[in-house]
């Protein structure tokens, strides 16, 4: 019989939550070294571009891989890993030179994002938390990334204005393998289920997964949230920057400690994460008592209005901070959401491996949304087209998300 009955706030919680934002922190400061590393060696934007696109990648493609390793041999161990991976990535990339160098380090450093993020630790989350909670927790680990979100960029932005970018590289990998002191506190046993169940293999899972359209339509519709992400944590700082170059330094941006275009950027990327604390912790709550698919159809709905209606109001001070608090409730919103949904229909026994594959789809759109971000602007000298471009995709994901069946799909098998 499943657990129903379980305090919400756990060790396993607050450590998932911590790992998470330190590991967040990091991995959200990479667009505010898009401009410093580009200056210095005389690179194109595309460049840089590039090798944030393909650590999204490798976050994608390393995440299902971290996901069956928890599974089969500990979710501590997969920690371990991935913290590793993460350091000697930052380390060695402190040291890359060439475009190439940097592009090949941040595979390491995408498969230690990977080991130590939403795939590994929101489903020891999901299978600690109980029927009633899981929907919660969930909202409130995902949470914690955005929290480190808000530390992160501007930390970064704080340490460049006294060390290089490779000094600041080296102390994020020193502040990565902290998490190795967590990890006493990550660990959770599968709750009890039926025999059926638990006799099922993960091929067997899989391949009930592969079959099953609804599962096919989450994986294609999270491709627009990784879209949408991956351009805004590589290009949102610098197209702030850039696009509000003209704008006089007001009341409005002195009043927020703003002393210019390039620090409104940072500013703006923290309060994304600022308000997607809020967001991410209500989508949980919500999640608790409505349809998932609807729920994702509303917020997929939402990114495509408030992009439209940015792209083609006036740039000012005020419309950066207006947009940012919108999307930022909406940010990360998907993924307690999505993660839920795909534990609800397919189980928590091996979610984190099913929800490391539909994650793959996002990081795929991550990985097109960063390097079409820096290709269109070498080209085009404006990130114009790769906004309509998000817009599109993200109303595609409003409509895909509808025709999913959220009941169990044993349930459906059985009917």
């Amino acid at each position: 019989m499943t657990r129903t009955q379980s305090s919400l706030f756990s060790p396993v919680l607050v450590a998932g939550c911590l790992i998470l934002m330190i590991g967040f922190s990091i991995r959200a400061s990479f667009g505010i070294f898009q401009i410093p590393i580009a200056a210095e060696f005389g690179w194109l934007r595309s460049e840089f571009s590039l090798a944030i696109a393909i650590q999204n990648l490798a976050w994608g493609v390393g995440q299902p891989i971290f996901g069956a390793f928890a599974e089969k041999f500990g979710e501590r161990k997969a920690i371990i890993l991935g913290a590793l991976t993460y350091a000697v990535g930052l380390i060695l990339s402190s040291y890359a030179v060439t475009p190439i160098e940097h592009q090949f380090l941040e595979i390491l450093v995408g498969f230690g994002v990977a080991g130590t993020g939403f795939g590994v630790i929101l489903a020891v989350v999901g299978r600690a938390a109980s029927d009633e909670n899981r929907s919660m927790a969930l909202g409130i680990a995902t949470a914690a990334g955005s929290a480190g979100q808000i530390v992160g960029p501007p930390f970064a932005s704080y340490l460049l204005q006294t060390m290089n970018w490779s000094s600041v590289f080296l102390i994020f990998a020193g502040i990565i393998l902290t998490v190795l002191l967590i990890l006493p506190f990550m660990k959770s046993n599968v709750p009890a289920m039926s025999k059926d169940v638990v006799d099922e293999s993960m091929g067997q899972v899989l391949l009930k997964a592969f079959y099953d359209p609804s599962f096919i339509m989450i994986f294609v519709g999270f491709f627009s949230c990784g879209f949408q992400l991956g351009f805004f944590t590589a290009h949102f700082p610098a197209y702030i920057a850039e696009a509000c170059a003209a704008i006089p330094v007001d009341s409005i941006m002195r009043s927020i400690g703003v002393s210019s275009t390039s620090s409104l950027g940072a500013f703006a990327f923290a309060l994304i994460g600022a308000a997607n604390i809020f967001g991410t912790i209500a989508a949980g709550a919500l999640g608790k008592h409505y349809s998932k698919k609807y729920l994702l159809t509303y917020i997929y709905v939402g990114r495509t209005v408030a992009s439209a209606l940015f792209i083609l109001s006036p740039m000012t001070a005020t419309t950066v901070i207006l947009f940012s608090v919108v999307m930022g409730t909406l940010w990360l919103a998907t993924v307690p959401i999505t993660s839920g949904l795909v534990a609800q229909i397919y189980g928590v026994k091996y979610m984190g491996t099913l929800y490391g594959i539909v994650f793959f789809s996002h990081q795929l759109g991550s990985f097109l949304g960063v390097w079409l971000g820096g290709t269109l602007y070498d080209q085009y000298g404006t990130y114009d087209l790769v906004w309509w471009v998000g817009i599109g995709v993200g109303a595609f994901s409003a409509i895909i998300h509808l025709p999913v069946k959220e009941q169990p799909i044993e349930e459906r098998q059985s009917a």
